[in-house]
């Protein structure tokens, strides 16, 4: 399939999902493959998947004669592995800038639909593979939305839609997609940056294809849209669009960039609903218009989506109070918009805020808040802007990081609640210093919520 790999001594740093398929695709495509990763387990575990790789654990420079290395999305520049790398010469990419440059030598290589920002990525990649598959097109939704590029590269789909952190975009200086998006700009993962200018020049590699499309009523994106280097710019907003833009008139979605004044759907027929939901589907909608897909599979396609789980999910309703699951508000951000969904809210919080300030969100949500369950490793952080912004809202703090600490964080939330309340999971903050990730996280929640219904039964 490729011959810039033929024959390559080629190290992957990490031995996770994209790691393992990075590794497999190297072996395919003729290059002497190493794989290395701090836990020994994890090589372990790739004993019995992988024949003909060497696996080495704890490597902090690579081997003589390595020609590459594909990291996994995670690992910092300064991770002493691969600043050995860098300071030796040898390439460091990910393993979407892997997919990118097989694909190139391809005779025929899939075409490249990308989705980026701090919040709204996977429904928006969600949407577009319904919108692109009702059409009648080979698409598949992939990258950070969980089955790698690589492996979608391999399975020959026609149209890859694909999800991008920030992280593999700071690894993926080539990538050109035929449009991406950026959604929406807010704090997130400064700490793997170093602060929010490299974090949005990063998300801004993604309007480096032929058609960019970004939400301009954000105004930080508007700006980078502006600035990219693409031959065609094209905004969405919640508002009326101008030319070269969609958006919503009179309560329904309507593009005035790739039709004149083309209606789409109804706004009210949109799930997830509300102004999040809205702005994803918009989103969508353009990248599958820059393709050429009809307005009549972009309404389909978007009613035949269903929301993924731990996204604004009614877990149950007991005594006229409404649980929620929304784990995956997994940045201040991402929670100022949940909350913004409620009139009276008893609010779940805490875990890893990854250097993000909740000072503005609190501040400005502290009128809807009834009552306050902080946990996780930056509870403190929480409660001390609660005390500045909201200090007469009442605020209870779970301690525990055992496995009943979710049981504890919804007791303590029923005993706040009234009815006419919603408790919701609207962490802004990160999962890993309890959780495995937000699923596991939004399943302690529901089965919490769960075992605290049946017993008020």
């Amino acid at each position: 399939m490729t011959t810039f790999l033929d024959g390559k001594h080629v190290l992957v740093a990490g031995a996770g999902v994209t790691g393992r398929s990075a590794a497999e695709a190297l072996l395919a495509a003729g290059a002497q493959v190493t794989v290395t990763d701090g836990s020994a387990d994890r090589l372990l575990a790739l004993e019995t998947l992988l024949s003909g790789v060497a696996l080495v654990p704890g490597l902090t420079e690579p081997p003589q004669g390595t020609d590459l290395v594909v990291t996994s999305p995670g690992w910092r520049p300064e991770s002493p592995l691969l600043a050995a790398a860098a300071a030796a010469g040898v390439e460091v990419i990910g393993e979407v800038e892997l997919a990118w440059r097989m694909a190139a030598e391809l005779a025929d290589p899939p075409v490249w639909l990308a989705v980026t920002g701090t919040n709204g990525k996977t429904t928006t990649v969600g949407m577009l593979e319904s919108i692109l598959r009702t059409a009648g097109i080979d698409a598949v939704a992939c990258g950070n939305v969980g089955l790698p590029v690589v492996d979608a590269l391999l399975a020959g789909h026609r149209v890859l839609a694909v999800e991008l952190s920030s992280f593999q975009l700071y690894w993926s200086p080539s990538v050109r997609p035929l449009a991406g998006v950026l959604l929406n700009l807010a704090e997130d993962h400064l700490d793997w940056h170093g602060g929010m200018t490299a974090y949005a020049e990063a998300k801004a590699r993604v309007l480096s294809g032929d058609v960019a499309i970004g939400g301009v009523d954000d105004p930080v994106v508007a700006a980078l849209l502006k600035a990219a280097p693409s031959v065609r710019h094209i905004g969405f907003t919640l508002d009326e669009p101008v030319a070269n833009q969609l958006g919503v008139v009179d309560g329904v979605l309507v593009d005035r960039a790739f039709g004149a004044d083309e209606p789409l759907i109804d706004a009210d027929l949109v799930r997830p609903a509300g102004p999040p939901g809205l702005a994803d589907a918009l989103a969508a909608a353009a990248l599958a218009r820059a393709y050429g897909v009809p307005a009549a599979s972009v309404r389909q396609g978007l009613l035949n989506f269903r929301p993924g789980a731990h996204r604004a999910v009614l877990v149950a309703e007991s005594g006229g109070i409404a649980y929620v699951n929304d784990s995956k508000a997994t940045n201040p951000h991402a929670a100022t918009a949940s909350l913004r969904s409620y009139p009276s809210v008893v609010w779940l919080a805490g875990g890893l805020l990854k250097g993000a300030s909740v000072d503005d969100m609190v501040a400005a949500e502290a009128h809807r808040l009834r009552g306050v369950v902080l946990f996780g490793e930056d509870r403190e952080i929480i409660a001390a802007a609660l005390a500045r912004y909201a200090p007469n809202v009442p605020c209870a703090v779970v301690d525990s990081v055992d496995g009943d600490a979710m049981a504890s964080v919804v007791h303590a939330a029923a005993e706040l609640a009234r009815p006419g309340d919603t408790v919701l999971l609207a962490p802004a903050a990160a999962s890993m210093d309890m959780f495995t990730d937000y699923a596991h996280r939004g399943h302690a929640f529901t089965e919490a919520v769960l075992d605290l219904v049946e017993h008020e039964r």
